[in-house]
């Protein structure tokens, strides 16, 4: 479990470290380089048509440093849930495999723990850390211990909350970087608009290009910083779904394969 957090950790700065560099050198080489040259000539047509109406371009609406920043946090934050995601199927794929050998009509007894624990405890240790074998060996060991049905289930019940409370902390970051982006947003909003205040003179005098320009870093930098949030959202939301399955599946997994095969002789009970 350590090493697992710390590959997580590493993980999480080096995917922060590679979007920085990615998104720097992509807003350098091209979109900030397209966006002045498109905002000279739009500048030029303004001073000489009168009628001239701008178009929207992608490069302009980019261009700014909060959206830069938006965009380093997407991809962060996108890198995470990846690796959540990749990870949560993993443990998915154990479902589908016969982890406890038991048929139908057949029951397992307090004594019989030990030999329907052995096939998962020789699972590889990356598999052994996962929800779904952790849960039966912890029902199998309660049943040897206590010899109690009942124990057994609230185990593995306890084992599923505890780990989709874990999976539900882990994902604090990304919901931090929900909530930063569309603050960074309005960082930019605020920014913008008290640009084109401090304009506000050249406005009076005839001359509006500066105070549009700075209204565009308003109005682009709360736009992209909404349909940024709103699509991490989505990935959060699925990966969560995909969360929540996996802990139910597992807890069905053990009551079909594990619990209902229970029996406890009667001598015992």
């Amino acid at each position: 479990m350590k090493q697992g957090s710390l590959y997580e950790a590493l993980f999480q700065f080096g995917a922060l470290i590679l979007a920085g560099i990615i998104v720097h050198a992509t807003y350098v080489t091209l979109i900030r380089p397209n966006a002045e040259l498109i905002q000279e000539q739009q500048n030029v047509l303004q001073q000489t048509d009168e009628n001239f109406v701008p178009e929207r371009s992608v490069f302009i609406i980019l261009r700014d440093f909060e959206q830069e920043t938006c965009i380093i946090l997407m991809l962060w934050a996108v890198a995470i849930i990846g690796m959540k995601t990749q990870s949560t199927l993993r443990e998915r794929a154990l479902l589908d495999r016969t982890l406890i050998q038991v048929s139908d009509g057949m029951s397992i007894l307090p004594e019989d723990s030990r030999n329907y624990a052995r096939p998962v405890q020789a699972l590889p240790e990356k598999e052994r850390a996962y929800l779904l074998p952790r849960a039966i060996l912890a029902g199998l060991h309660r049943f040897q211990s206590t010899r109690n049905i009942q124990d057994v289930s609230t185990t593995v019940k306890d084992a599923c909350e505890t780990e989709a409370d874990r999976m539900e902390t882990e994902l604090t970051i990304v919901r931090y970087i929900a909530w930063a982006i569309p603050s960074i947003g309005f960082l930019g909003t605020v920014r913008g608009i008290g640009t084109a205040l401090g304009q506000a003179y050249q406005a009076v005098s005839g001359d509006i290009v500066g105070v549009t320009v700075s209204l565009g870093v308003a109005f682009n930098s709360t736009f992209v910083a909404l349909v940024v949030s709103i699509f991490l959202m989505f990935l959060l939301h699925q990966l969560q779904l995909l969360q929540d399955r996996l802990v139910l599946d597992c807890q069905n997994y053990c009551d079909e394969s594990l619990i209902r095969h229970l029996q406890v002789p009667e001598k015992d009970s």
